[in-house]
């Protein structure tokens, strides 16, 4: 199968490298030419969770264009990134191309569909996973528990069950599921309990759990959400919301967000999508999000003075 991978940041190297390995014909697309020429020079090295090789054989480019139609495009972009992938991926497949977009927050498949038809897109959440850049061409694969994956519009079909076999073969824990949107505001409860606290107050997850003043106001960002996914209908799958994010907590403690990673390099992190998500779904739903409305306000100073 043709892949392509749009976002080959830690994350997107790994999904690059293991496809590779299972022997699709990659393609990886980044806007980070000095990763870009490693990989095209000397491979893609992963070490970590998934064993630690070199992986030859892909190609890496930063147009787009190069790329044509493909299988598959595997979105692996920042959230703010989805928009114009998705833009430049809708000049490039062809009548059988299927797009999966995994990121954290909400919103990704909503952005897409500016750009084509839902029924093309199927929806990805990364559970348990993690994965960190050491230099161009290299990546730690920090952690790997379950790829979800579901229609966008919901149910089982063929080419759901087909595209997830494809993830099962190169090697990772992968499942199918009819309510994928169930499993996305499962992740998004998580993603704001911690992502923006623990980059206000420059913690880990175990860190922010063990501060009773820090961990009071995580707490309330995942409550907020909790009300938020009510108002739209959510079946969450569990009973209590903060059992439920201090056992997310509890598995990874030294862990620390792509927020708070992306503040220490001085680069704009992905809070529109997730603890500012909260704030303008609160608006629309009449269901008030103080704390997350506090916390973003204060990472978006931040972030104007970087």
């Amino acid at each position: 199968m043709k892949i392509a991978i749009f976002g080959v940041g830690a994350m997107g190297s790994v999904y690059a490298a293991l496809m590779a390995e299972a022997g699709h014909d990659i393609w990886a697309v980044d806007i980070w030419q000095d990763h870009v020429d490693a990989i095209n020079a000397s491979g893609l090295r992963i070490e970590g969770a998934s064993g630690d090789r070199l992986v030859q054989g892909i190609r890496a480019t930063t147009n787009a264009d190069e790329v044509g139609d493909c299988d598959l495009y595997v979105l692996a972009t920042k959230a703010s990134g989805v928009g114009p992938t998705a833009r430049v991926i809708a000049n490039l497949m062809g009548p059988d191309s299927i797009v999966i977009t995994i990121q954290n927050g909400l919103g990704a498949g909503e952005r897409i569909a500016h750009y084509m038809a839902t029924e093309r897109v199927l929806l990805g959440v990364a559970d348990g996973f993690g994965a960190s850049m050491i230099g161009p061409g290299h990546v730690h694969h920090n952690a790997m528990n379950l790829i979800r994956i579901g229609e966008m519009d919901g149910g089982m079909s063929e080419r759901l069950e087909r595209i997830t076999g494809i993830w099962r073969g190169a090697g990772f824990n992968a499942r199918a599921f009819a309510d994928i949107d169930q499993l996305i505001w499962g992740k998004y409860i998580c993603n704001v309990a911690f992502s923006g606290p623990c980059t206000v107050f420059d913690r880990t997850l175990g860190e922010l759990m063990a501060d009773q003043a820090s961990w009071s106001i995580a707490q309330g960002c995942a409550l907020e959400v909790l009300a938020l996914g009510q108002a739209r209908n959510i079946a969450f799958t569990f009973d209590d919301p903060i059992e439920y994010i201090t056992s997310f907590g509890h598995k990874m403690p030294d862990a620390r967000p792509s927020m708070l990673l992306d503040h220490h390099a001085k680069r704009p992190s992905e809070i529109d999508a997730i603890n500012g998500m909260a704030v303008e779904l609160g608006k629309q739903l009449g269901v008030p999000t103080p704390y997350n409305e506090v916390l973003t306000a204060v990472i978006r100073q931040r972030e104007a003075l970087f």
